[in-house]
C-alpha cells in the first residue's frame, strides 16, 4: 500500500496517475459536450422546421456535426493514450493529431453545405421568388444555442489547455464555431422576423457569413495538424528554449543536430551535446538523466528525449 502525497510516489507511478487523470478529464469534457449537442441538435432542428427557418435548420445540422466529432474525440484519445508497442515506437500520440484534422475537415464540409444552400436561396430571391419568413421560436432557439455553446467552449478549452490536448482544444473551437453560427442565425432570423417578409433574405445571407467563419476555424485547425503529420519542427522560439535548458547544465556545451517534432500532445527531442572529455560514463549518464528530467518538467511527462553525448574538442 502506497501512502503519502503524489510527490512522494515513485515517478513511474505518478506519471501513470497523471495519464489516467488526463484521460478522465478529456472524457468528462467530451461527454458533457456530447449530450449538450444531442439536445441542441434536436431542439434547433425542431425549431427550424416549426419556425420555418432555413438558417436554424442549417445551424441544427452544424450541431449534429458537433456530437459526431465528439465521438471521434473519445475514440482517438483512447487510442492515443495507449503505450508504445512493436509497431509504434513513439507511442500513439499522432492519432490525436489525426482526430484534430478530421474535426477540421468535418467543419469544412459543414461550411460548404451551409454556403451552397444559402447561396441558392439568395439567388432564388434575386430571381423574384418568395422565401418563408421565420417565426419567433427560431429566434429563441438561436439565443439559447449561443449561450449554451459559449459555456461549452469556455469549459472545454479550459480542460484542453489544462491537460495539453490539441484535440480537446480543437473540439472547444468547434463549440465556438457553433456559437458563431448561432449569432449569425440570430441576426438573420431577427432581421427577417422584425423587418417583415421583404427582408426574409437576411436569413440565408446570415448563413453565408457564418459558413465563411466556420471555414476559417476549420483552416486554423487543419493547417497545424497537417504540419505535424508531415513532421514539421517545433517553432524556433521553442527550440531555442530547449537549447537553453540543456546548456543550463554545467557539464553540457555546444548543442547541435537538434531535431524536434510534435507527437499529439507530446513532443520528441533529439540532439547532440559535448561534455568534458575526462568525464566517466557514469557521470555523463547522470548529467543526461538530469537534463531529460528538466525537459519533461517543462514540456510534460510524454516528452521523448534522445540525447547523444560527445567529448569536447581538444
Amino acid at each position: 500500500m502506497i501512502v503519502g502525497t503524489k510527490q512522494s510516489l515513485p515517478i513511474f507511478v505518478y506519471s501513470n496517475l497523471m495519464i489516467v487523470d488526463r484521460e478522465q478529464q478529456i472524457y468528462r469534457a467530451t461527454w458533457v459536450g456530447f449530450f449538450a449537442n444531442v439536445l441542441l441538435s434536436a431542439g434547433k432542428l425542431a425549431a427550424g422546421i416549426v419556425g420555418r427557418s432555413g438558417a436554424m435548420i442549417a445551424d441544427g445540422v452544424h450541431s449534429i456535426s458537433d456530437f459526431a466529432t465528439d465521438l471521434v474525440v473519445m475514440i482517438f484519445v483512447r487510442v492515443s493514450a495507449m503505450p508504445k508497442d512493436e509497431d509504434h515506437d513513439y507511442g500513439h500520440g499522432k492519432f490525436e493529431t489525426l482526430a484534430t484534422i478530421i474535426i477540421g475537415l468535418a467543419l469544412f464540409a459543414v461550411a460548404a453545405g451551409i454556403f451552397w444552400k444559402s447561396i441558392n436561396l439568395v439567388v432564388a430571391v434575386a430571381n423574384g421568388q418568395t422565401i418563408e419568413q421565420p417565426e419567433a421560436i427560431a429566434l429563441v432557439a438561436a439565443a439559447v444555442s449561443i449561450l449554451v455553446k459559449e459555456i461549452l467552449f469556455r469549459y472545454t478549452r479550459r480542460v484542453g489547455e489544462r491537460v495539453d490536448s490539441q484535440v480537446v482544444v480543437a473540439n472547444a473551437w468547434h463549440h465556438r464555431s457553433d456559437a458563431l453560427s448561432s449569432i449569425g442565425t440570430l441576426l438573420g432570423i431577427g432581421g427577417a422576423y422584425f423587418l417583415g417578409q421583404k427582408w426574409a433574405v437576411l436569413d440565408p445571407i446570415a448563413a453565408i457569413i457564418v459558413s465563411l467563419l466556420i471555414a476559417k476555424v476549420a483552416y486554423d485547425l487543419v493547417k497545424p495538424g497537417i504540419g505535424e503529420m508531415l513532421e514539421r519542427s517545433l517553432p524556433k522560439e521553442q527550440e531555442e528554449e530547449i537549447e537553453s535548458i540543456v546548456l543550463s547544465h554545467k557539464h553540457f556545451s555546444d548543442v547541435h543536430n537538434l531535431k524536434t517534432r510534435r507527437i499529439g500532445s507530446g513532443i520528441a527531442i533529439e540532439l547532440h551535446v559535448r561534455v568534458p572529455g575526462n568525464m566517466t560514463v557514469r557521470e555523463s549518464h547522470a548529467s543526461t538523466v538530469d537534463v531529460e528530467r528538466k525537459l519533461r518538467e517543462r514540456y510534460g511527462q510524454r516528452t521523448q528525449v534522445i540525447l547523444h553525448v560527445e567529448p569536447e574538442k581538444e
